[in-house]
């Protein structure tokens, strides 16, 4: 399956491969050459050594290494055996070092440009006058943050921890959640200029050849000069990037990455991003939370239609306001008809105007809260959607009635549990309001038709983004807008294609033959 695609060189990859750089056995002229590839930064550091009555030095970026590792893993070590022995007959050079430095890893080369380029990872080179082999130590710094709860994923019960910005810290959290040997990772390096390490994540006996074959490929085929974040690489590898609907579920929270490796879906972490990408996922997973699984199965049902309908509500309760308000009138009913006809003749603008103006407005009111320290954000948020929602009200500019509907559309893109999809019914809003303020309810039909065939017609990696819905599959229906109890989902959803369905059989064994025994 590895085989079955071809990696193309990226551009000036051919000539780098050329233009290796063999080590001399000259000292001097080591230190002089890996000093020109690093452009004579000031962070390059050197450090002399004698090993073997020989004198050498340790090559590292400074701002790279740790510097107890280099005291206590390298020069110490060195240093007692150079005053116990200053010669050692046992064995050759690289032996030698084996050793006697035992607290890191080694490797061995003789080109100074894969030297150079293994520095830049955290290693350090110790290279010995009259030899042209240099040998690379990791002494990388370690400076990450506490494995803490992500902050847009919190769950009640349940794991509290989250991924973080290492990528080895990442892919320990989910193997230590999935201890399972068909768990495979492989590494990929993206960026001529930033060499992101990037891993892809699978279990190989659940997901789908093709499906790892076609994320393989794509990763395979990004060209560009620098991947900052996983979040850069969805514009290279998914495929409708003219969608407004995501096609990747993003989520920092291992837990619920293990949970879709199990579905036999993949994941994809990058160096540097605290989280990880899902794919291929359907229009559902981005309302499914860990709570779900974590609580009783009519509380996670519950809570997922409240999701579906906050879904509808943020999107087109804006639009229905203003189509009856503009054409349907008389859907109003009796008893509330004058309040709104007293409150709409005295605003100036028409409700198109007033919706968006207001929706704006509190989009805001909600990037400065986002941009502003926490303590100083939330008092602006909370602040400045009272006073300006009461001004504009008794300024005649906005109705009453529309400070209401702006509000509980605010509070229904809330409850969507992914970043990702509570943008989208706030961008998607607004072609709504213009398809209502236009035709009235028609509009609004007319705008649920063309996002409901878009959604039909999207099949991210091949697999249908509205299952199971489109094409309709009863059986996986048990676990989109409902979730039945856990040991009737005894197949895993087809749409993740995996290469085996069934993952229960019968859990519940002890009830019949507690029957038997009665």
């Amino acid at each position: 399956m590895a085989n079955r695609y071809v990696q193309r060189p990226h551009p000036g990859q051919t000539e780098q491969k050329q233009q290796q750089q063999p080590a001399s056995t000259s000292l001097q002229q080591n230190a002089a050459q890996l000093r020109e590839l690093f452009g004579n930064s000031d962070d390059f550091s050197e450090r002399k050594i004698v090993f073997n009555g020989r004198v050498g030095a340790l090559f590292y970026i400074a701002t790279l290494i740790d510097e107890q590792k280099v005291q206590h893993g390298i020069l110490t070590p060195l240093a007692q055996v150079y005053a116990r022995d200053p010669v050692v007959e046992d064995g050759t050079i690289g032996s030698g070092l084996d050793a006697i430095l035992t607290t890191t890893t080694m490797d061995v080369t003789n080109d100074l440009r894969q030297t150079a380029a293994q520095m830049v990872n955290g290693k350090c080179a110790l290279c010995l006058n009259g030899s042209d082999q240099l040998h690379l130590l990791d002494v990388g710094a370690n400076h990450q943050r506490n494995i803490d709860e992500p902050e847009e994923e919190k769950v009640i019960s349940g794991a509290h921890d989250g991924f973080v910005e290492s990528l080895t810290i990442n892919t320990y959290l989910i193997r230590n959640k999935l201890e399972n040997t068909s768990l495979t990772v492989r590494y990929f390096s993206l960026g001529q200029e930033t060499h992101t390490k990037v891993a892809l994540i699978y279990l190989r006996h659940l997901a789908d050849p093709d499906t790892v074959a076609k994320v393989t490929h794509r990763l395979e085929d990004i060209a560009t000069d620098s991947i900052i974040a996983v979040g850069t690489i969805e514009d290279y590898i998914e495929d409708e990037p003219l969608s407004p609907f995501p096609q990747l579920l993003r989520t920092e929270r291992p837990d619920r990455t293990v949970a879709n490796l199990l579905e036999g879906r993949v994941a994809l972490l990058a160096e540097g991003a605290p989280g990880a990408f899902i794919m291929p996922v359907s229009f559902f997973s981005f309302f499914q939370t860990p709570d779900d699984y974590n609580n009783r199965w009519y509380m996670g049902t519950f809570f997922r239609f409240i999701r579906l309908i906050s879904f509808f509500m943020a999107l087109a309760l804006p639009a229905f306001y203003i189509a009856i308000v503009s054409f349907h009138f008389e859907i109003i009913p009796d008893g509330l008809v004058l309040v709104f006809k007293e409150s709409v003749d005295k605003v100036p603008l028409p409700p198109l105007l007033e919706a968006m103006g207001m929706q704006v407005t509190l989009e805001l009111i909600r990037e400065t809260g986002i941009r502003l320290p926490t303590p100083i954000g939330q008092t602006i948020g909370i602040v400045g959607g009272l006073v300006i929602g009461d001004a504009v009200v008794k300024a005649g500019l906005i109705s009453s009635q529309m400070i209401i509907v702006v509000a509980l559309t605010a509070l229904a893109s809330f409850v969507i549990p992914t970043f990702e999809m509570s943008t989208l019914v706030r961008l998607l809003g607004f072609p709504l309001m213009l398809a209502a303020a236009t035709f009235g309810l028609l509009g609004i039909v007319f705008g649920f038709m063309v996002m409901f065939i878009h959604l039909c017609k999207l099949e991210p990696f091949g697999s249908p983004y509205f299952a199971p819905l489109a094409p309709l599959r009863a059986q996986d229906i048990k676990d989109t807008f409902m979730r039945v109890p856990l040991w009737l989902m005894n197949t895993r959803p087809l749409d993740s294609r995996p290469q085996r369905l069934r993952r229960e059989w019968y859990s519940r064994g002890w009830k019949r033959r507690e029957k038997r025994r009665k």
